[in-house]
């Protein structure tokens, strides 16, 4: 028994050795973690806690040329409380009236507020969500609430503020004006001129603002003012011009909506400076709605079709091969070339080289090239290198497509590669560089490159500005682009364009209709297409150049381009037009057969008649309604895209100037 207590009592005293030694090992440990590495941990565990956050810059807002504003940052604000922070003797006596106004505001009741407010407190909520995603001004009359007043560390105020991108004039030409997005995995996605110039000019210098982990991934601001104030982008003025941009748009919309088209775009270019005015692409969606997709105008390079003729007969008037009266032989509508068959859509027999181009018959053009360029075809390709035809436009927008002029020698070149180059295959260029070329031929020969930005501004110091720039002094002799303008004029007078012949305002340029995906199995079942017109108008004075392309309408409502795409380009020179005369012909612009002319009649006799009383704006496209509001001294506010669908301020009531107006779009 004795030794047994005494085995006992040894194991005692073990464990109870084991134990102090334990305990003096966690004395050592703690003292060594308090005064040897203290430092070092309370830096650590700060580190862990209280964080310098990034906050965003404001990007500089984005303009039109007539000073619109098309892309700009608007602060956000979510107002949250730390509801652990007021003290017991504030959170009695200003909870109620808290509560009161949260109630005025939102319309929720007093008594939801209280509820919630005290479970929040009894569960030491740190931050409790009381207005999410608000403007400034809702900002400003929150803060001022009963407790919330009293800052951050006495009424437990918390203020955290993002910025939002929005673009006033809704989807309209909104791929083109572009944006910056960063995913979840850090990846940049940049569009447009948003995004190709957020780098250099709109995106600012970030601010930071101390911030406390609360816990489950939440940071609290620590003060009401930020370590490093944010400093705001510059704002960027392109050369868009909303009233430009607003007829292209809707112009191309109509179409793609006739022919229940795939995808299309339109460009308008101030033939002397290169200024892109408008630039609208819009792809369908799954719904059947079309919207900014793609920036197909510069990025999608395609077959041209017939819109490339123009640059095969001015190869061969340059290089004097031809002139536009030689006979050419387009047969009965087919004609056989190195054992590949090319036909018309009729047979012409023997016409003119000019007749040919108004035609746009493959026949003969194909004729002209095989037969003079067949021997020495790189003489045919260097003249369409001499126009940079193989080079991309060089823009700042990202994603521009590069352009295919095969030579000899390439895996795509064959006996057949000449004549089928001829009518706009075999070859491949973005409606952009496409609409470049035909801009020069407008501009009496000298290439000017694509321009969308004219300056940038910090507020009203010019930070730097944009010039014209030429790529080419002189793409032919004045006598070859004399030609090539008649031949222009003539396609719209009589030839495959003439249906868009108006005898209030001269237009010139060359209708296209190429084959797609021709190669994939089953096209003879169900063939695809890509209609196309480029051009300029007015003919006498060039003012503005133009390229529409709508791919794949309905073969069952019609596919070629002076149908589908032709149509489109009038109606954007028409309107422009009517809306700003560019030649003193036009007093007789009443035209009669389109509802364009109508509609904006109606818009300036509104404009007109309603100074001080407000008119009726429903059923107007917004770029009109916006013009005619702010005409009157209002502020538009907007909500959605398109036209307009109701008004905050109704028909018939006094306006005074700066007064806000709210126009819901659909």
């Amino acid at each position: 028994m004795a030794v047994n207590e005494t085995n006992i009592l040894n194991r005692l005293y073990f464990v109870a050795g084991c134990m102090f030694i334990f305990g003096i090992a966690v004395v050592v440990k703690l003292l060594t973690i308090q005064y040897v590495n203290g430092e070092k941990y309370r830096d650590l565990a700060e580190k862990r806690t209280v964080e310098n956050k990034i906050i965003p810059a404001n990007r500089g807002n984005v303009y039109s040329v007539n000073g619109n504003l098309l892309a700009t940052s608007i602060p956000k604000y979510d107002i949250r409380i730390d509801t652990k922070t007021p003290k017991k003797k504030v959170w009695q006596e200003q909870l109620g009236p808290l509560c009161d106004s949260l109630s005025k505001y939102s319309g929720k009741s007093a008594s939801y507020y209280k509820e919630n407010l005290r479970k929040a407190r009894a569960k030491e909520n740190r931050y409790y969500l009381l207005a999410r995603d608000i403007g400034y001004s809702d900002y400003l009359r929150l803060r001022d609430f009963p407790m919330l007043k009293l800052g951050a560390f006495k009424g437990g105020l918390i203020v955290e503020q993002t910025t939002k991108r929005e673009h006033p004039m809704g989807g309209i030409s909104m791929r083109t004006i572009g944006y910056e997005r960063v995913d979840e995995d850090g990846n940049v996605t940049r569009a447009g001129i948003d995004g190709a110039f957020g780098d250099k000019y709109l995106r600012g210098k970030d601010g930071q603002r101390l911030k406390q982990k609360i816990g489950k991934g939440q940071w609290k601001p620590i003060v009401d003012y930020n370590q490093v104030e944010p400093q705001d982008g510059y704002d960027v003025y392109t050369t868009i011009d909303v009233n430009v941009q607003d007829i292209a748009h809707h112009s191309l919309l109509e179409q793609l909506e006739k022919y229940d088209a795939e995808h299309g775009c339109v460009v308008v270019m101030e033939v002397e400076t290169g200024e892109i005015r408008a630039i609208s692409n819009l792809g369908k969606s799954k719904s059947g709605k079309y919207y900014e997709k793609r920036n197909y105008a510069v990025w999608e390079s395609h077959e041209p079709g017939s819109t490339f003729k123009l640059m095969a007969i001015m190869a061969a008037l340059e290089d004097k091969v031809i002139d536009t009266a030689t006979v050419v032989d387009t047969k009965n509508g087919s004609k056989r070339f190195h054992g590949r068959n090319i036909t018309d859509t009729r047979g012409y027999g023997k016409i003119s080289a000019g007749k040919a181009f108004e035609k746009s018959s493959n026949i003969g053009l194909a004729t002209i090239i095989d037969d003079n360029y067949a021997k020495a075809p790189d003489k045919f390709i260097d003249r369409l290198k001499g126009w940079k035809l193989h080079e991309n436009l060089n823009l700042p927008i990202v994603g521009e497509g590069n352009p295919v002029i095969p030579e000899p020698g390439d895996e795509i070149w064959s006996k057949n590669a000449l004549p089928s180059m001829a009518y706009g295959y075999n070859l491949q260029l973005t409606p952009l560089q496409t609409l470049t070329f035909y801009n020069a031929v407008a501009n009496d020969g000298e290439m000017v490159k694509p321009r969308f930005l004219r300056e940038v501004k910090e507020l009203d110091k010019e930070i730097e500005s944009f010039d014209k720039k030429v790529r080419i002094k002189q793409i032919a002799s004045k006598e070859t682009i004399l030609k090539a303008q008649k031949l222009l004029e003539n396609v719209v007078v009589r030839g495959t364009g003439k249906r868009m012949y108006s005898k209030y305002f001269s237009m010139a340029g060359k209708t296209g209709t190429a084959r797609t995906e021709y190669g994939m199995k089953g096209w003879a079942e169900n063939p695809r297409y890509i209609s196309s017109f480029a051009g300029y108008f007015p003919v006498e004075n060039p003012k503005y150049s133009c390229i529409v392309v709508i791919h794949k309408p309905s073969i069952e409502v019609g596919y070629y381009g002076a149908d589908v795409t032709g149509p489109v380009f009038k109606r954007i020179a028409q309107k422009i037009f009517t809306d700003t005369p560019i030649i003193d012909e036009i007093e007789s612009l009443e035209v009669k057969n389109a509802s364009v002319e109508k509609e904006f009649q109606g818009y300036y006799d509104t404009a007109n008649t309603y100074l001080t009383i407000m008119p009726s704006v429903i059923g107007l496209p917004v770029m009109d309604a916006i013009a005619l509001c702010e005409n009157m001294g209002l502020k538009v506010k907007m909500q959605g895209s398109g036209v307009v669908k109701s008004q905050s301020i109704p028909k018939g009531q006094k306006v005074k100037k700066n007064q806000i107006i709210v126009l819901k779009l659909s």
